[in-house]
């Protein structure tokens, strides 16, 4: 936390004349190690038009983002991060988002409770068109990422819930 002059420090001379300074308390910088970093001409290029790409994002922001994106895809080789109408998350290569797996593999479990390990992974490859190794995949990222990947879970579960209950007040109004 950095404090910095308030109104009570004293005036300040603008032009000869007096003025307040104004209030500023403190202020949280999130780093955890501050770290110089030297990209190749051509690198630093791309990584300045995808700055220009994404307004409101910095080029610290970017790049630490990519940094850890291409540090996650290292540790879970069938993952990849794409943009989307949910936002930038995490999906299978050549597959479903992760969070939608989850779901899968939730479900799955909730209605066949009885069922094994091996038994769950198999039926989700199955419906979902995909092979056990992906849903494996799939669970070993939510494993490390569980937060990223619930906080997806539960805003796609509100939004399904919101249409439901839109669809349920337009038929009793209509009577359908």
């Amino acid at each position: 936390m950095v404090k910095g002059k308030t109104a009570g420090d004293g005036p300040e001379s603008v032009s000869g004349r007096s003025r307040v300074v104004a209030t500023t308390f403190a202020y949280n910088v999130a780093m955890t190690a501050p770290s110089s970093v030297r990209f190749e001409g051509r690198v630093l290029e791309r990584l300045n038009a995808f700055v220009a790409a994404h307004p409101g994002m910095s080029l610290s922001s970017a790049g630490n983002r990519l940094v850890d994106e291409a540090l996650r895809m290292q540790e879970h080789p069938l993952i990849v991060f794409r943009d989307g109408p949910a936002g930038r998350r995490a999906r299978l290569v050549s597959g479903p988002d992760i969070w939608e797996v989850l779901g899968a593999v939730q479900s799955a479990r909730h209605a066949e409770p009885g069922l094994g390990a091996d038994e769950i992974v198999a039926l989700v490859a199955d419906t979902a068109g995909l092979a056990p190794q992906q849903v494996r995949a799939a669970l070993a990222y939510w494993a490390d990422y569980p937060a990223e990947v619930d906080g997806l879970l539960l805003r796609a579960q509100a939004e399904a819930d919101q249409a439901v209950t839109r669809w349920e007040r337009e038929h009793d109004l209509l009577g359908t």
